[in-house]
């Protein structure tokens, strides 16, 4: 297994861990008659849709030769992100309160509240959003999010093995570009060769071959003419993305209904987690333990948990806040610290959740922007249960009718027209009935996308990764809702977002990741186009007689490898592949707050294991809640500020410093991790936020 930034997390449990990169806190903002104002690490409160609450020390000079002033503000800012930077950029912020711990005098509070509103926004204060998830303080709310959990189909195997999908039975569609037939309703590359009639399935290096399209096929070295053909072709246009591959092909799995293939390499070989009774099969890409106690197994499937007493199954959903208590004590750092932010309670699940209720935002151009919905034929709706709002079915794109008017969401923007056929114009609504819309509906992702604000030009919006698929489900994240979506049949095919049968595994900076399973060149993907398998990020296209714009779509193939990262271009930005949305905009007017989302469910992050000063001696003030201004220092005690001097803290509040200062520490280390994840490239699967963890 590949250990990436092992010693870090290991070193940083032991608390022996080194500053690894200089903090930006605090900033100092100097004032026009030469003053300074120095803001500290803000401590975030709360966060409802794009709006942001919180409190920071400061210390103030209003102009050279006066007294330094040491007190706390409190504030609310509008949130301006980018997930490829995790970086927050803290717009129309406003000082709502200030404090100044020993100092009563209402003349000089009012001058610092009036100087803080004045020179702090010009600042234009930026976080990075890992110091506002691991630092928010705000309690974790009951989700009311509905998902099904049934278990796939799950195989077991000890030998390679490759699990090809079909989106139902098998549909053969004649291919003018390719001169014969080819299964449309999957990700792979089944043809049928119109002389021998046999089946032909691409792996990149190898071919198989069956007489029946669902089963039988053995890997093939002499190709017939027209498939010898293909494969030339083929190798040609990816001999850039092929890799040195098996020297032995896997074997296949065919499977027309959801699944998911677990495996080993020969015999599972058990390996034991340092403190616990579980053991994990240390020759497995995927996360299977068996727990000593009850001898049962337990896999980590998108995001949920399965146990059986047995690993060819049956395998039944266990939810994260019923899995054995030994899985709450996989120390950061081990080679299975991955599966935390799947557990209940742990610090890495409380930060996932944050995480996938922060948006991506971004102001939309209404003069500029537009999109294009195309139909297999005349539109054609169904009714979305427990609502009023109809949905088309027949395209791939997300189209709505509600009150009479027709919304489209595209990319994270919200279109409306008055005919289902347009033309679109930018909405600054919402349909009333969004909210209402559930999982069961291939439409339910659309719910996390949101209108924040509007003025004649622009329109302010913003999503969050339930966009993408992933959820906070009760007390963790998952990945997909768990239905199966019908796809479109007719002359078109249209696939819909599916929740297995890829090996999804997150990842607390890049989210979603595909697994292990899918050797160089196995199936295409396109990453541009319309929605698909994977919902509006990544996905393979639809089919459309003829096929477009060259074998395999409009922008030709991508193909996926180990740990593949199905994020656009590796972005974590969909606004990225738009040129009519901007993601940057420091001028907004806060007045006219919008159609906001309603509260959504936070976690309080608080980590169990203190760790030395990395945020630097000077990032060492806090504000507590009380308004006091409290100081860490060299002996690891608190000191307050009373007035102009420093005094021993004695009273029961740093219990509750002791916990802010490890947020924020760990902030720290979280930025750490996220900067030598970019030098060093995607890191592929999932891993604690801790910074452990393979792949």
């Amino acid at each position: 297994m590949i250990k990436i930034l092992k010693a870090i997390p290991l070193l940083l449990l032991m608390g022996t861990v080194q500053p690894a990169e200089a903090s930006e806190w605090p900033i100092e903002i100097k004032t026009k008659h030469g003053g300074v104002i120095t803001v500290y690490q803000p401590q975030p409160e709360s966060l409802n849709g794009n709006k942001l609450e919180g409190r920071s020390a400061f210390s103030a000079k209003a102009m050279a030769g006066d007294e330094l002033t040491f007190g706390v503000f409190w504030f609310t800012a509008m949130l301006a992100t980018d997930r490829d930077t995790r970086r927050a950029t803290l717009e129309s912020l406003q000082v709502k309160e200030i404090k100044l711990p020993g100092i009563d005098d209402t003349t000089k509070i009012n001058k610092l509240r009036k100087l803080l509103n004045l020179e702090i926004p010009k600042k234009n204060i930026t976080a990075s959003l890992d110091d506002l998830i691991t630092t928010i303080d705000q309690e974790q709310k009951a989700s009311e999010v509905v998902l099904k959990n049934d278990a796939p189909v799950i195989y077991y195997k000890d030998q390679p093995t490759i699990l090809v999908l079909i989106d139902g039975e098998p549909s053969l569609k004649d291919d003018s570009q390719l001169k014969m037939k080819r299964v449309i309703n999957t990700a792979f590359l089944v043809v049928q060769n119109p002389d021998d009639k046999k089946y032909y399935l691409y792996g990149g290096q190898f071919w198989y071959s069956s007489a029946s399209l669902k089963e039988g096929y053995q890997r093939v070295s002499k190709l017939p003419k027209n498939i010898a053909s293909l494969d030339q072709q083929l190798k040609k246009d990816q001999k850039e993305q092929l890799t040195e591959g098996e020297e032995q092909p896997p074997a296949l799995l065919i499977s027309t209904t959801p699944a998911e293939l677990i495996q080993s390499k020969g015999a599972a070989d058990f390996a034991s987690i340092q403190g616990t009774n579980l053991l994990y099969i240390s020759n497995s890409d995927n996360d299977i333990f068996k727990n000593i106690t009850d001898q049962k197994y337990f896999v980590l499937l998108s995001g949920r948990w399965y146990a059986s007493q047995k690993l060819e199954g049956p395998w039944t959903y266990l939810a994260a806040d019923q899995l054995p208590a030994d899985f709450a004590k996989i120390p950061e750092g081990s080679a299975k610290d991955n599966v935390l932010s799947s557990v209940a309670g742990t610090q890495a699940s409380k930060e996932a959740m944050m995480d996938a209720q922060v948006p991506q935002t971004a102001k939309v151009d209404r003069k500029t922007a537009t999109c294009n919905v195309t139909y297999d034929g005349d539109p054609k709706f169904e009714k979305i249960e427990g609502t009023s709002m109809e949905l088309a079915m027949n395209t791939t794109s997300t189209v709505m009718k509600s009150d009479n008017k027709f919304y489209c969401v595209e990319s994270g923007v919200w279109f409306v027209a008055d005919k289902a056929t347009g033309p679109w114009k930018v909405s600054d609504q919402r349909p009333k009935e969004v909210n209402k819309i559930p999982a069961s509906s291939q439409a339910y992702n659309t719910q996390y996308v949101y209108i924040y604000d509007s003025t004649p030009e622009v329109v302010y919006v913003g999503y969050t990764p339930g966009y993408m698929g992933c959820y906070v489900y009760g007390p963790t994240v998952v990945y997909g809702t768990g239905y199966y979506y019908n796809p479109w049949y007719g002359p078109y095919y249209y696939p819909r977002p599916v929740t297995y049968g890829f090996s999804m595994h997150y990842n607390p900076w890049t989210g979603w990741s595909m697994g292990f399973h899918y050797s160089s060149g196995f199936f295409s993907l396109s990453v541009y186009g319309h929605p698909g398998y994977w919902g509006p990020h990544a996905y393979r296209p639809p089919y459309y007689p003829p096929y477009r714009g060259g074998m395999y779509g409009g922008r030709g193939p991508t193909y996926i490898n180990h740990y593949g990262d199905i994020n656009i271009d590796r972005s974590n930005n969909i606004y990225n592949n738009r040129n009519d949305v901007s993601t940057r905009d420091v001028n907004r007017n806060q007045k006219n707050q919008g159609n906001r989302p309603a509260t959504m469910d936070q976690s309080k992050s608080r980590p169990s294991t203190p760790s030395k000063n990395m945020a630097g001696p000077r990032n060492n003030v806090y504000a507590g809640k009380d308004g006091s201004v409290n100081q860490r220092n060299e002996n690891g005690s608190w000191d307050q500020r009373n007035g102009n001097q420093w005094q021993q803290n004695k009273s029961t509040q740093p219990s509750s410093m002791d916990r802010d200062f490890q947020n924020r520490q760990r902030s720290t280390q979280q930025n750490s991790n996220f900067n030598q994840m970019n030098r060093g490239g995607n890191m592929g699967g999932g891993m604690s936020r801790g910074g452990g963890g393979r792949r």
